[in-house]
């Protein structure tokens, strides 16, 4: 048991029944009444923030989560198959989890966060940017990079990035997987 004199960012505790982790926090001492810990909460099943504020000194259950590093290898149906870097043991975890499977190509490393005490999946994170090929675009207008005017853009991984003009089918961009924004072009 820890109390919230323990509270930190990225630490996992067990509130309402379900799992959140503490983006931040904040002491308040007011003049008159007792102190407390205002806070935002992330559920790391539904990824729901929300604000909740604790009395000082309120015991809590905290939580141990590991992060391991795992190797994409295939999709079946709603099914993501990885295999762990280190002793090569294969999990398979649901779509639901993963922040965005769109972006996930096969051999990609990604990490994923385990409730130590169960064994059970919580997210599945891709790294921020990805490195992915485009499959089909219009063809593109050599120089006009001026304007700020985009196109749609086919990846590999069959999901659709607004790209500039310039982009053509072959070229390989960087996207940040948080937002599905093009990024870059990645030089060869």
């Amino acid at each position: 048991m820890a109390t919230t004199a323990d509270f930190r960012n990225g630490l996992v505790i067990e509130f309402n029944g379900e799992l959140y982790t503490i983006v931040e926090f904040q002491h308040v001492k007011p003049g008159k009444g007792g102190a407390f810990v205002r806070t935002k909460l992330k559920n790391l099943k539904t990824g729901r923030v929300i604000p909740n504020t604790f009395n000082a000194g309120v015991k809590i259950e905290v939580q141990r989560v590991e992060r391991r590093p795992y190797q994409f290898l295939y999709k079946d149906g709603s099914s993501y198959h990885f295999m762990h870097t280190q002793d090569y043991e294969q999990t398979f975890i649901d779509e639901a989890i993963i922040d965005a499977p769109q972006y996930l190509k096969e051999g990609q490393e990604v990490e994923i966060l385990f409730h130590a005490d169960t064994e059970t999946a919580l997210s599945c994170e891709l790294p921020s940017y990805v490195e992915l090929e485009i499959t089909y675009t219009e063809p593109g207008e050599k120089g006009n990079t001026a304007t700020n005017a985009l196109k749609e853009a086919t990846v590999e991984t069959g999901a659709l990035v607004r790209v500039p003009l310039f982009i053509e089918t072959g070229e390989r961009i960087k996207v940040d997987t948080r937002t599905g924004v093009y990024s870059e072009r990645v030089k060869n």
